[in-house]
């Protein structure tokens, strides 16, 4: 579980918060989409929960472990994949595979299970033996997202994780994503594809101006918007232009 409580971030002094004291709660087995216009905190909130940042304010827990104070043990049960897949250029896919298994420990005849498993799903076995520097934007984010897969994270955090894929690549990301709920782990996922969004998780937050400003299931949204027809895109335009 994911428990998020009155989490703020201020930058500098005398400032507006980036992010001010939202409160969430993923539960296992959840795939839970974080949605918002650009600076509304999405990426300032993810940062933070992955220890990139430290928050000025609350508190972020892992099942029941503080990331501030139990940070390693946090991180033994977490992958992140950000915005950017900033990646060692220099090594060729597969040494960056190996790398992240002997990160988290893997057992030999186990990372290459998972990694052949992985690299099949995102057409990327042809590849794993040349340089990450010859890969395009999108190989670069499948390399990182079989990374963040291979060892089985009870969390699964992505920032806009479907940018720079091929429709085959990002259809295979969400089946990926909907069977590592379905063994009772987490997904939180930040995305500007609002349809995405609608179909896969099982809830979502809608954050703006760094207050969240909705959450709940499709359903529940709709009775909040007094919309029973209403898309989740139609929800969202409502509630960010009038916040």
């Amino acid at each position: 579980m994911i428990e998020i409580k009155n989490l703020t971030k201020i930058y500098g002094k005398n400032t507006e918060p980036s992010v001010d004291h939202i409160n969430l709660q993923v539960k296992d087995g959840e795939i839970f989409g974080f949605l918002g216009p650009n600076g509304a905190g999405k990426t300032t909130t993810i940062k933070m929960m992955v220890g990139l940042l430290r928050q000025t304010e609350g508190n972020i827990r892992f099942n029941g472990m503080d990331t501030l104070n139990e940070s390693l043990k946090c991180k033994e049960i977490l992958s992140y994949v950000p915005d950017n897949p900033n990646v060692y250029e220099v090594m060729s896919g597969m040494d960056y595979l190996n790398f992240i298994a002997d990160i988290f420990g893997m057992d030999k005849e186990f990372r290459k299970e998972k990694i052949e498993e992985y690299a099949d799903a995102f057409a990327m076995k042809e590849h794993l033996n040349d340089f990450i520097k010859s890969y395009s934007h999108g190989m670069k984010q499948k390399i990182v997202l079989i990374g963040a897969f291979i060892h089985e994270p009870k969390i699964l955090i992505l920032d806009e994780p479907m940018v720079g894929l091929d429709p085959k690549s990002a259809f295979r990301l969400k089946e990926m994503m909907r069977s590592h709920c379905d063994k009772g782990n987490i997904v939180f996922f930040s995305t500007h594809v609002l349809e995405v969004a609608e179909k896969i998780c099982d809830r979502v937050a809608i954050i703006n101006k760094g207050k969240i400003i909705a959450q709940g299931t499709m359903e529940e949204l709709r009775d909040a918007d007094h919309n029973a027809d209403g898309t989740l895109e139609n929800i969202f335009l409502e509630l960010t232009e009038n916040a």
